[in-house]
């Protein structure tokens, strides 16, 4: 999956006065809630990261999280592929 301008912007961290900012408007979500985002369940959620369909998540001890922009963004690139279709 390339990556859109939202997922470029929301993994450039380098800085930690934009790490705060990307925090402040750019939550992290947990498996649960990206696949109500996606209206499917948990097991899906995970094999469309499996196939990459969904971005890996970031691991935080052993916790998966995804930015709220990366599946927005996923979203955006699927209206934007049945559109062309």
């Amino acid at each position: 999956m390339p990556l859109t301008p939202e997922i470029k912007l929301a993994t450039d961290t380098r800085d930690a006065s934009q790490a705060r900012v990307l925090h402040d408007i750019d939550p992290l979500i947990r498996d649960k809630e990206g696949a109500d985002m996606i209206g499917a369940s948990v097991s899906t959620w995970w094999r469309r990261v499996a196939d990459g369909t969904i971005p890996k998540p970031i691991k935080i001890g052993g916790l998966s999280r995804w930015r709220q922009s990366w599946i927005v963004a996923v979203i955006a690139e699927a209206e934007a592929a049945r559109s062309a279709a």
